[in-house]
This record gives C-alpha cells, structure tokens and sequence, in this order.
C-alpha cells in the first residue's frame, strides 16, 4: 500500500485551535481522521482530541494486519467516540457535553471507504474531477437535498448542525464506500474553516492541478486571507493514493499525530 500524505492546522482568528487531525497505518490498511471541536459547548480541543483517540485506540486493536469489515469499523468506532464524551462529561460532572464533528476514511485493498458526522468534509478529485464529497449535516445542505419535498423554515441558521458527536441524541453518521482508487487520486479531509472560505471548484483546481504538498498549504492560505482576522481554525489532511505494493515489510500498527 503506497500513498502521499500532507496534513497542515492554523489556529486563524481564534484564541486556541479545537481542530485535530491525523492518520495511523498498517501495512494493510489506512486510517485518516480529522475532528473539530465545536464552540458554543465547553472544551471544544478536548472533544476532538478524545474523538480521535478513541477511533485510533479502535483501528490499533483491530486492524491486524486489515480491518475485517471497513465500514462497520468506522460507523462503530465513530460511535464509540460519541460515548467517550458522554462519559468524559459525566465524570466531570459537565452540564454540556463537549461536542465535536468527525470525518475519517480507511484505504484497504485499493478501495476507499468514509463516514462522517457534522459538517468536517472529505473531498475525492481524479484527474480534474470531483468524484465524490460528504454532505454535511446542517440546515443548508438538508434544504438543498429536501427542496423539492419539505418546505424548510427559512428562519432556521442554515449553518446550524442538527448532529454531532457529544450531543444529547444518538448521533448521526453517515459512511460511503467502497470506492475503488486509481493511481494519483486525491483525498482531502478538512474542517468548515477551510471549505466556508474557498470555493468547491478551486479546491479540485488546486488539487488537480499540483501535489499535495503544493495544492494543500496553498489552499489554506487561501482560506485564511479570504476569511480575514477573524477566520476560523483551519485545518486539512490530504492523501494522494500511488498503488498498492505486496512486498511492503512489517505488520505493526504507524501513527502520525493522531489524537
């Protein structure tokens, strides 16, 4: 299994950075996350972090060297996340729990498996393509997709996620997959800091056109002069997928800045 990876987090505006992102690997399977801590809801930072570090404590036990069931193991483990604010909040005796949204994937035997909940997104472009790209879970995009069904209220903040991660109900986490890659495909996960300030478009412009290690810094900065001073943190992971190798050594679990 051979892939390129770039991750890069600027805090903006903000007083502290809530978002966390990172990847952990084995020599047949991949796992790449990304969360962000929500504000409004007390420890924020806390939330993302203990998200990730559940789904990434989850992928160390079971992929061996491989994942039995990709798509169980992300719906389960996101979940899993879940329950671990609810006990962090209630441990610490918490009037709110902290909340944070979640995207991850998982890259096994050449396909691409995702899920996610809230509005952190995942991006798929080959060659100059958009092939595939979560829908968040907010008023908005559920405006669009139920248009010609349900009149929503217009006085709803479209930005408004009704799911989460720490939230009072059970969250809800939507997954895709498997999605077959071809050689120099493009997988980008990022929080709203980054999407809300750049255009779809000129994030697969950019992608399509240079490596990641260009594309995604440069898409970044982007976000943060069109945002201003107050931008949100921003923060991307990208993976440029290269092929699938058999005579890769070792079976133990890598992890790089990963909760």
């Amino acid at each position: 299994m051979r892939f390129g990876t770039y991750q890069v987090s600027r805090k903006g505006g903000r007083e502290k950075n809530e978002d966390r992102m990172g990847y952990c690997y084995t020599r047949d399977s991949g796992l790449f996350a990304l969360a962000d801590g929500m504000g409004g809801h007390p420890e924020g930072e806390v939330a993302s972090q203990l998200a990730l570090q559940t789904i990434a404590a989850t992928f160390q036990r079971e992929a061996k060297t491989e994942l039995k069931d990709p798509q169980r193991f992300l719906q389960d483990a996101i979940l899993a996340g879940h329950h671990q604010l609810l006990r962090y909040a209630t441990d610490r005796g918490l009037t709110d729990t902290p909340r944070t949204t979640i995207v991850a994937c998982v890259i096994q035997g050449g396909n691409i498996y995702w899920a996610h909940c809230g509005d952190s997104r995942l991006y798929i472009v080959r060659g100059d393509r958009l092939i595939a790209r979560t829908r968040d879970h907010s008023y908005s995009e559920l405006r669009e997709a139920l248009s010609h069904v349900v009149p929503l209220d217009e006085k709803v903040n479209r930005n408004v996620l009704f799911t989460c991660l720490g939230s009072p109900g059970k969250p809800v986490i939507d997954s895709a997959g498997p999605m077959v890659l071809r050689t120099g495909d493009r997988v980008l996960l990022c929080s709203d800091g980054l999407w809300s300030s750049v255009e779809d478009q000129d994030i697969v412009k950019m992608l399509s056109e240079y490596p990641i290690h260009d594309s995604v810094p440069e898409i970044v900065e982007q976000a943060l002069r069109n945002a201003g001073e107050k931008s949100d943190n921003v923060t991307a992971l990208a993976v440029e997928w290269e092929q699938t190798e058999d005579d890769e050594a070792g079976g133990n679990v890598s992890t790089r800045t990963l909760g």
